[in-house]
């Protein structure tokens, strides 16, 4: 033969069926079949199994016809192999050895064509190349080896910017934002320079608009990914509310996300949106809160940062936003209550050490998100005017149950915000402050 044969063509009745050979059996983005390989890879193991009887001349002629016929698809199978997406996901099956992670991070070349990949146009490579980093990125002994990898191509930053803002694929967003959570969590030094590098510089300023600031990229593009994630798999926005939560963490992400009006706005109505009307509703059982502690973690991190900077910008002024996220909050925090007590319950009835284990994971993430939303409440609290403190009594954000929750997680690290509260609450309801004074005899006493 001059080349290698073509691929195998369709089974019997897949012509027929529109939708199995639109994709349903094929190999990733491959129009190579599953049944026809496995059935391959079966004959074959069948040949090369020894038998334990001598074989007959007959048979001996039935099995050279098998190996010439076997010849074409097993070169079919290798042009398969030859695939790059099948390619790079084998490397990435492999790196999940430790030695053999170590032994491809080792390979300057190797790591080089592998990042070239990252440059590629097909969503099946770009995601099998997206899991073979993170695999890598996870490996602490080669870690840092492709951090620098990747702070050396530039590019990497504008293809990964292009794939969150436009890409549909959300198998694919979500395996390249576990990409750069990972590198943003190993290397504050990589993602300030991701903030700053992506920074556009506006068109040249006309007369009057000499103070124009520049449009930084990261923000929008890890907004327009989560906005995708969340329509397909909201469970999924746990990792780019994390990679928010990252860039607050440092005085240039943070003006990366509140210094361009419309990014501070985006950022803000889509958490908003998240904790007001998504995550831990009136109608959800206290303990669905554990399946979503470390996404409302992040989530208020980045709200309280933003709430934070208002002072300093007037785009963010929240304004009739207080009230619900009060809401929100004090809700978190009650049900907090309830999986806390649930999980001492369990502890106590339970004396296995890997499920004691467990409990104590649970309670270091649900301490995170109780610190997170105590110290946002207080920022709030602080912020509350007379008028805004009759209308939450109006609406029912605030009641002596939901104010005593509020009061019950803020003391005694947060009493100078609860003791300004009460005197506010005193002049719009004194009978209710004066129960809450009863409620509370520590606080009575420093008022």
């Amino acid at each position: 033969m001059d080349r290698n044969p073509s691929p195998p063509p369709p089974r019997l009745g897949e012509e027929e069926d529109g939708e199995e050979v639109a994709g349903g059996d094929c190999i990733g983005g491959t129009v190579y079949s599953k049944h026809w390989l496995f059935g391959v890879l079966s004959r074959l193991i069948q040949i090369v199994k020894p038998e334990n009887t001598k074989a007959s001349s007959d048979d001996e002629e039935q099995q050279t016809e098998l190996d010439e016929e076997m010849e074409n698809e097993i070169c079919r199978v290798w042009d398969m192999s030859m695939d790059e997406e099948i390619c790079v996901g084998i490397l990435g099956n492999m790196a999940c050895f430790q030695e053999i992670c170590v032994l491809i991070s080792s390979d300057k070349n190797l790591g080089q064509v592998l990042l070239h990949c990252l440059y590629d146009s097909d969503p099946p490579t770009l995601l099998e190349t997206s899991r073979l980093l993170l695999t890598c990125l996870s490996q602490t002994e080669v870690a840092s080896v492709w951090v620098e990898r990747i702070r050396e191509h530039p590019a990497i930053f504008d293809s990964i910017c292009f794939i969150m803002s436009s890409s549909t694929n959300v198998d694919l967003l979500m395996k390249v934002g576990e990409v750069v959570d990972k590198l943003f969590d190993l290397d504050e030094k990589l993602m300030l320079e991701w903030i700053r590098n992506g920074t556009a510089q506006p068109p040249e300023p006309r007369q009057g608009d000499a103070d124009e600031q520049p449009v930084f990229r990261i923000v929008p593009c890890v907004l327009e990914a989560a906005k995708q994630v969340r329509s397909e798999n909201p469970e999924g926005l746990d990792v780019y509310m994390h990679i928010l939560q990252l860039l607050t963490t440092v005085d240039d992400g943070i003006q990366a996300i509140v210094q361009c009006p419309d990014t501070g706005k985006d950022t803000w109505a889509l958490l908003f949106d998240l904790v007001c009307h998504e995550f831990c509703q009136s109608d959800d059982p206290p303990i669905i809160l554990q399946e979503q502690k470390t996404v409302l973690a992040s989530i208020f991190s980045v709200l309280s940062a933003i709430y934070a900077s208002q002072a300093d910008q007037e785009h963010l002024k929240t304004g009739k936003a207080d009230l619900p996220l009060i809401d929100s909050l004090i809700r978190v925090l009650r049900n907090m209550e309830h999986c806390q007590k649930k999980s001492e319950n369990s502890t106590e009835s339970n004396t296995e050490k890997n499920k004691k284990s467990d409990s104590s994971q649970d309670d270091f993430h649900l301490k995170i998100l109780k610190d997170i939303s105590c110290e946002f409440l207080s920022n709030i609290f602080q912020a509350l005017t007379k008028e805004t403190v009759a209308q939450g009594l109006k609406e029912g954000q605030l009641n002596k149950q939901k104010c005593s929750c509020a009061f019950q997680n803020l003391l005694p690290f947060y009493s100078p915000v609860v003791e300004d509260f009460i005197k506010i609450l005193s002049e719009v309801d004194k009978a209710l402050a004066d129960e809450l004074e009863e409620s509370f005899p520590t606080l009575k006493v420093q008022t």
